[in-house]
């Protein structure tokens, strides 16, 4: 037993200090669902290149899945009290230095010390509830934490956009992560006199080597799939990823030097014997890989595409929270009569919404209006519900006993990579397509342009010469590393013709060029999502495939 149990049995104070806990966690939860509807902010103030907005995200998922079960070990060595209150600290200044970033490479380091210190604190919740309830309290807990990631899941997007839309004291998308100031300080305050300290009595040691392996190995991975389209794939790109594969070797490798010298390492291989662990880590990553990437994608088109404000690209995705809150509720119903096939359903829904989603769009075009998808947002919501609620007792059911910590962090962790390589993907394919189709895109707009230019009868500068630059600009405009305005976009705008002209003629010649090139962009955007949304339908063809390796009937 820990240290702490006998005690904790008969704390009167344990709800209380239930209270702080799922503030913290509402905390973390609430800072991955916000940060998707600042980005587009995030881009304009900061001139971040379109791969610095995947590192954001990115960074923060797999700082989180690395230290993850460092964290729970340090817990189990150090007192989970302990490491929860350094994880809240630490936790809320990363969320002042994100707060105060002046440059994307600040912000983007700052996310990486936020996940760290995520991984940290988060571990050390569960890990006190089993310490301070007694067995016949912990499934309400648990139905407690499950109201709290709805909750979160909710409020995220829609706090975000508020947040944004207010612009508070002229600070833009900063208060989405000051909000966590107050809240951190009131989680440290409540912990340090509620929470009781406990220990694990033959804690695992640590594994330091293991973590750096493993984090070169997947830096070696992750970096050029990010970095790779706006470097224009140079030698070293695949070099990278090729050589990943002997350190992810040298990284198993190690692990069984580790297993056989103290018995701690970083991951169990053990684990691996049993097929539907393995079966449902592949569900848990590719997954994860899908649900983060939609969600960058369609809030950029969104908000840069279309120009939606961060409030309204919110409220279009309500829908969605609303349908994975309830269907998160139907799942502890449904899976005891129904086993896996509830959340092979679940995948499946998730699939077809989002090919709902591409007939949608393909049908209006970028005439968009929020209320056109929301069938479709509610049906993606139903499904992923289904799924994330009984995947963790899917995953666990065929673990042996005395590996179910180490196999929950695995799949933890799997999880956050999981969503850390679906950005890095999508990423690749959706930032590619913007810059691949840009031609085509200012090629449809021009038909427009021109016919926009004889209605005003303005033949100076000489039409073929401004759909000539347009084309140019669209182009550049989209193949552009930087966020700066490239010079062919200042030339379109300005050209030395202009000067000649009545300034009547000139502010209409500028305002029929701007129309265009927003036709241009919305043309980009909307094509560039169409096809990136086969990534997330193939993925969960594929999970649903994979659910099927797991156990017929779920926590017998």
């Amino acid at each position: 037993m820990d240290s702490a149990a006998g005690a904790d049995k008969v704390d009167s104070r344990r709800w209380w200090a239930l209270i702080v806990l799922m503030l913290a966690g509402f905390m973390n939860l609430l800072d991955v669902s916000i940060v998707n509807v600042a980005i587009p902010s995030i881009r304009n103030d900061l001139g971040a290149t379109y791969a610095a907005i995947q590192w954001v995200i990115a960074a923060y998922s797999l700082a989180f899945a690395l230290m993850l079960i460092t964290g729970g070990r340090l817990g189990d060595i150090f007192g989970r009290k302990r490491m929860f209150l350094i994880g809240v600290v630490g936790f809320t200044v990363a969320s002042l230095l994100c707060g105060l970033a002046r440059s994307p490479e600040l912000l983007i380091g700052a996310r990486l010390f936020q996940g760290a210190m995520a991984a940290t604190m988060v571990p050390q919740v569960l890990s006190i509830v089993q310490t301070s309830f007694p067995p016949n309290e912990r499934a309400k807990v648990f139905g407690i934490y499950g109201a709290v990631i709805g909750i979160s899941t909710i409020s995220g997007p829609l706090a975000g956009g508020l947040l944004i839309d207010a612009n508070l004291f002229g600070l833009d998308w900063r208060p989405i992560f000051l909000v966590n100031i107050p809240i951190g300080l009131i989680a440290f305050i409540g912990a340090a006199i509620l929470v009781h300290e406990s220990k694990a009595p033959h804690a695992l040691r640590l594994d330091p080597i293991g973590v750096v392996v493993l984090t070169l190995g997947l830096a070696m991975l992750f970096l050029p799939l990010v970095e790779g389209r706006e470097l224009d794939w140079p030698a070293w790109t695949f070099a990278s990823m090729a050589a990943s594969l002997p350190v992810f070797a040298g990284f198993v490798f190690y692990e069984r030097f580790k297993t056989k010298k103290d018995g701690s390492p970083l991951v169990v291989l053990e684990l691996f014997g049993e097929s539907s662990f393995v079966a449902g880590l592949l569900v848990s990553v590719t997954f994860s890989s899908a649900l983060g990437s939609f969600f960058l994608i369609f809030t950029i088109f969104m908000q840069i595409g279309l120009e939606f404000t961060a409030l309204h690209a919110a409220l279009t995705t309500l829908p969605f929270s609303v349908g994975a809150a309830i269907a998160s509720s139907l799942s502890a119903k449904l899976v005891p009569r129904f086993g896996r096939d509830v959340m092979v359903a679940g995948g499946l829904a998730m699939a077809a919404g989002m090919a709902g989603l591409a007939f949608v769009l393909e049908f209006v075009g970028t005439d968009f209006q929020s209320l056109e998808v929301l069938p479709v947002l509610l049906l993606i919501g139903l499904g992923m519900g289904l799924v994330l609620a009984p995947l963790m007792n899917a995953v666990l059911a065929g673990v042996p006993r005395q590996f179910a910590g180490s196999a929950s962090g695995i799949l933890h962790t799997a999880q956050q990579l999981g969503i850390a390589t679906g950005v890095a993907v999508i990423g690749m394919i959706f930032f590619g397509l913007l810059e691949s189709r840009a031609g085509a895109s200012a090629d449809a707009a021009s038909v427009h342009l021109r016919a926009e230019l004889r209605e005003a009868a303005i033949v100076a500068p000489p039409a073929d010469s401004v759909l000539r630059d347009f084309r140019q600009c669209v182009v550049d405009r989209f193949g552009a590393v930087e966020s700066a305005l490239p010079p062919s976009c200042l030339r379109l705008v300005a050209p030395a013709e202009l000067a000649a002209l009545p300034a009547a003629q000139g502010e209409l010649f500028r305002a029929i060029v701007g129309e265009a090139l927003t036709e241009a962009r919305q043309l980009n955007f909307h094509g560039a999502l169409l096809r990136g949304l086969a990534y997330p339908v193939g993925i969960y063809v594929l999970s649903s495939l994979l659910m099927l390796r797991l156990p017929r009937r779920i926590g017998r």
